[in-house]
């Protein structure tokens, strides 16, 4: 159970939950969600509580880890067994990578245009076996670019893909694609920072080896505190990248024996980084997580989907986006007019939104109404 001070707001008062501008509009969330109240009010009283180290708990600490570790899991596949704390997404994902096996030869499947933390690991990690990256460019149906090397590469090891694509809110098709790795026995390793907490992850049919999130994005919370899952076989069978007492046993006294056999904690807490499961960290993972299952996954997908939908119907005439995209932000490439026109605009609306890559990123939450849509695309539509 959460904790019961952390008090969430129905879905009808989602947007008195955000700390929202005084002025203008946020639209970032797939760079960083808005902070909530009450992960404000939780953040404030654990650094509050860290002034009275005598009052510190370890059974409260203990306690308060399993019950965010609980939260977590519920975005997978409900067993908190399966879930680590990390600082980062490339944490998480260099772990699964150092952890499937690769031989000389062998290669790992990536898309061209991959998130960084999605792309170094998988490069370092070929050039240490002597394996090779095939990288895989999106083009106008990515699902199908994605099935091409993986029914037709022979060397394919590890497949290591995102199922919302950073730049534009393209979609894989999950289904398909882990189908396919399954039937090749090719490893699937999902970077789900960018949908995890804003669509539902379908752990169970995708079966990937291993998934990683960001925590201050969908998941509503803050930096430093991520989430890595590991399917059953590599939770008992992978090794952490650190050694320390907490991957090792959960007791307070942190006495080892230097002629015995350490073993590691089972599960996934093996996995745990050193130093980052702290108060702090989990108060905030704690309100935000308490916040977001309140509002459910299904309900959030549901509500930004006819957001987004309202707004590609008003600027399909304007922008390219992407056929297959996700409910919850979209890309924007403009058709007829210059990307700065179209960002200056929105600067000058207040509307605080990604541009790269040519592509405008349009990512609400719940805070966002249909009249501010309407907003947006007018003040798109005008920058023509």
């Amino acid at each position: 159970m959460p904790d019961p001070s952390i008090e969430p707001l129905p879905l009808a008062r989602a947007r008195d939950a955000f700390m929202r501008p005084e002025r203008g509009m946020y639209l970032d969330f797939a760079a960083h969600s808005l902070r909530l109240h009450a992960v404000h009010r939780a953040a404030q009283t654990a650094l509050d509580a860290a002034t009275r180290p005598w009052d510190a708990s370890w059974d409260a600490w203990a306690a308060q880890a399993e019950r965010v570790r609980l939260q977590a899991a519920l975005l997978f596949d409900g067993d908190p067994n399966g879930v680590a704390f990390v600082p980062s997404a490339a944490y998480g994902l260099a772990l699964a990578a150092r952890a499937l096996p690769l031989e000389a030869d062998e290669a790992v499947l990536v898309l061209d245009d991959a998130f960084p933390s999605n792309l170094l690991p998988w490069q370092q990690r070929c050039g240490e076996a002597g394996a090779r990256l095939v990288a895989v460019r999106r083009g106008a149906d990515a699902t199908a670019a994605v099935l091409e090397p993986i029914e037709h590469e022979p060397a394919l090891r590890t497949a290591a893909l995102e199922h919302t694509h950073w730049h534009d809110g393209g979609r894989l098709d999950l289904d398909l694609i882990a189908n396919a790795c399954h039937a090749r026995g090719i490893a699937l390793v999902l970077d789900l920072s960018q949908s995890l907490g804003a669509v539902p992850a379908e752990i169970a049919r995708w079966r990937p080896a291993f998934a990683v999130s960001v925590g201050y994005k969908w998941l509503l919370g803050a930096h430093g505190l991520c989430v890595l899952w590991a399917s059953p076989h590599w939770r008992e069978h992978a090794s952490p990248i650190e050694a320390h007492w907490s991957a090792h046993c959960a007791r307070e006294d942190w006495s080892f024996d230097a002629a015995a056999d350490n073993a590691l904690r089972p599960g996934a807490r093996r996995f745990d980084a050193g130093e980052i499961v702290d108060v702090p960290r989990l108060s905030v993972a704690e309100a935000a997580l308490t916040q977001l299952h309140a509002w459910g996954v299904d309900a959030i997908a549901a509500r930004l989907g006819a957001l987004t939908a309202r707004l590609r119907e008003q600027v399909v005439d304007s922008f390219d986006m992407p056929d297959v995209g996700a409910p919850h932000f979209v890309g924007l490439r403009p058709r007829h007019a210059a990307l700065d026109a179209c960002v200056l605009a929105l600067r000058a609306d207040g509307i605080v939104c990604t541009a790269r890559h040519g592509v405008l990123r349009i990512a609400p939450h719940l805070h966002i109404d249909e009249a501010d849509i309407d907003r947006v695309a007018s003040v798109l539509r005008a920058a023509r």
